[in-house]
């Protein structure tokens, strides 16, 4: 599902360039938070030893090193060379390959779990990805990925999009992609994994907490560490950038706790098993 004017080819060129550009910052920026969600993630695919893991938008590598080290054999995959440079340097006895999750470069049922950290919210086609999991996945196997919450529980979102609502403007001349709350929303990851074809849906919520340096590191990372977000700072006038900082950093004073900030920042984990 697409809004009427989405662009897939175009937001899948967008995305890819602003990972190709952003390693090392996206680490600096996210690395201690979504790494909360990891085992999780691992539990709900039922990940163990011997397990034959697929991790989908790998990026670099949480996910394929925390289920290697419970003895899984992992097998990561993304589309931007310079997350999986950062993943081989990391992890390098992995067996990390290029690769769309759109349509992935393996045969039919030859993993017993399949997951995505994250990685569902900057795909053009992301029932296709889900489609492409359930087709490498073993009868009895897994899928599991998690997203966001939606912003007002996944406060730094809300924060910097209410200050852009106020200050800017959301409508900006960028590629345009999937909604990218959708599958914050339960009942939408339920129907549309039972639509693919799994069985027995499962979602939970996992409280996460981010933890920054100070009230205008909120500010920064979104601006260096992301792609949607940042192509949406980006786009906004000087003035109206300058007034979006100073909203931001005013709303985190509120989460300031013994000299930093903390920010909760749940995510959604969504799991199901292929019949």
């Amino acid at each position: 599902m697409t809004s009427p004017t989405a662009d897939p080819a175009a937001f899948h060129v967008f995305e890819r360039a602003g990972w190709e550009a952003i390693p090392g910052a996206y680490q600096d920026a996210f690395g201690t938070l979504t790494v909360q969600a990891v085992e999780p993630l691992l539990d709900g695919a039922r990940v163990g030893r011997g397990t034959r893991l697929l991790d989908v938008a790998t990026g670099p590598g949480y996910v394929a090193g925390a289920a290697a080290r419970r003895g899984a054999s992992v097998v990561g995959v993304d589309f931007s060379e310079g997350m999986l440079d950062e993943a081989r340097r990391h992890h390098p006895l992995i067996d990390f390959r290029t690769g769309d999750a759109q349509a992935l470069p393996f045969p039919d049922a030859a993993f017993d779990a399949v997951v995505m950290s994250f990685g569902l919210l900057h795909l053009a086609r992301p029932d296709q990805a889900l489609a492409e999991a359930h087709r490498v996945l073993r009868p009895g196997g897994r899928v599991g990925f998690t997203v966001w919450a939606k912003p007002d529980e996944a406060v730094a979102f809300g924060i910097v999009l209410r200050a852009v609502e106020r200050h800017g403007r959301l409508d900006v001349p960028l590629p345009l992609g999937p909604p990218f709350f959708r599958f914050s929303d339960s009942e939408e990851s339920r129907r549309v994994l039972r639509g693919l074809g799994f069985e027995a849906p499962e979602v939970t919520v996992v409280p996460q907490v981010w933890r920054l340096r100070s009230v205008d590191t909120l500010f920064e990372v979104m601006r260096e560490g992301t792609v949607r977000t940042a192509g949406l700072l980006r786009a906004q006038t000087p003035a109206a950038l300058e007034a979006i900082r100073a909203d931001v950093r005013e709303s985190v004073r509120a989460y300031q706790r013994d000299g930093s900030v903390e920010l909760p920042m749940p995510a959604v984990l969504s799991s199901a098993a292929k019949p």
